[in-house]
């Protein structure tokens, strides 16, 4: 008999251990605000119950539950970072703890501590852990914003102009770590831009969802651009929307982003080379896609026909790379003028090299 229970004990052991873990997870989350794990109907949900209220907390420690929601961070919440909340939280008065960047991303914190960066700028200089996105989700502007909080555009645009042609062009079509990380498989995102105001000479920036939520008139905003909701954008679908007079104050940009993006900043000699993005046909300009904005402040990309920004008849009419956007009909109307153009002097040499002897015969007779 007494075998017979210890080996009954035995067999019961595990169960018994996850009911137990199971109890203490459930008191846990039964805990005061300090155990949320971020989301409005998160593992514990009380953290945004008080934060999520920019009325309630004031915009210094208020966090956007929507932009905070979409992010990595939330999806493993808020006591990974800020373990130390106590159940008395925030009556205790006691300042909450953060955990470092270092915890989780030691590699890009050892290979972004070799650059003249660390010295100057942590991680939350440029990083909100609250809004961060992973770097296909952020547009090239974002990007050049979070830079331009030290570098001002102005002194930037400047220093590159010694040497870089059009620099401010350049500036508004590059993120910085294009040229100055070793990031790498660069594409070309294109994003809608729109003029302020609606006015002719307006500035343009680019567009937020709210503004093509409206557009979009109650659909998808991928269909201002996606006629047939295949998600895939063909060098069709990019003329009708190219040439649609209510679209008018609406452009695309052409922003050359990479994908893998590094933490190495530095000044890569290669990148002096103009042939680095200006030659024709180079791999990165035959991918494209159109990053569409989304609620939480993070971007989408739909695919966009291969080849379609060196389409100077039928792409992004704005975006034109020297060198790389060629165009196999204008290269045959180019050669077709230039033939026509030598025809005449090509042809009067000729005739004039056959009749030579006739003037030679003349000239003596006279």
């Amino acid at each position: 008999m007494k075998t017979e229970i210890i080996k009954w004990t035995f067999r019961l052991l595990p169960a018994l251990a996850l009911l137990a873990a199971a109890s203490i997870a459930l008191a846990t989350d039964a805990g005061g605000p300090g155990y949320s794990y971020g989301g409005t109907a998160g593992k514990s949900g009380n953290c945004l119950d008080c934060h999520g209220n920019a009325k309630g907390i004031g915009d210094r420690y208020f966090i956007d539950p929507v932009k905070y929601g979409h992010t990595s961070h939330a999806r493993i919440g808020c006591p990974a970072c800020h373990d130390t909340v106590g159940r008395g939280h925030p009556g205790d008065q006691l300042v909450p703890a953060k955990t470092g960047c270092l915890e989780c991303h030691g590699d890009k914190a050892a290979e972004y501590a070799r650059t003249p960066h660390a010295a100057n700028a942590s991680c939350g200089d440029c990083h909100d852990p609250h809004r961060v996105n992973a770097p296909n989700e952020i547009s090239g502007q974002e990007m050049n914003r979070m830079c331009a909080s030290c570098h001002k555009k102005e002194s930037m645009a400047a220093k590159h102009a010694r040497w870089l042609p059009q620099a401010d062009l350049h500036l508004d079509m590059l993120p910085c770590t294009t040229c100055h990380t070793g990031s790498k498989n660069y594409v070309i995102n294109l994003y809608i831009i729109k003029r302020e105001g609606d006015r002719r000479k307006g500035v343009f920036r680019v567009a937020d969802f709210a503004e093509l939520e409206k557009i979009a008139a109650g659909k998808d905003i991928r269909s201002i651009i996606d006629r047939n909701g295949d998600n895939y954008i063909s060098l069709a679908e990019l003329g009708l929307f190219n040439r649609n007079p209510a679209y008018g104050h609406l452009r695309l940009q052409g922003v050359l982003t990479p994908e893998t993006v590094t933490h190495n900043f530095e000044i890569l000699q290669n990148r002096w080379d103009c042939t680095f993005c200006h030659a024709s046909g180079p791999g990165a300009m035959q991918t494209s896609f159109i990053a569409l904005p989304e609620k939480s402040g993070a971007f989408r990309r739909v695919a966009v026909e291969k080849g379609a920004v060196l389409d100077t008849l039928n792409g992004p009419p704005d975006f034109y790379l020297t060198g790389a956007s060629r165009n196999g009909t204008l290269n045959n109307i180019g050669l077709a003028i230039i033939a026509g153009g030598m025809v005449m002097p090509v042809g009067h040499g000729f005739l004039r090299f056959l009749t030579r002897k006739n003037r030679k015969g003349k000239e003596h007779q006279s």
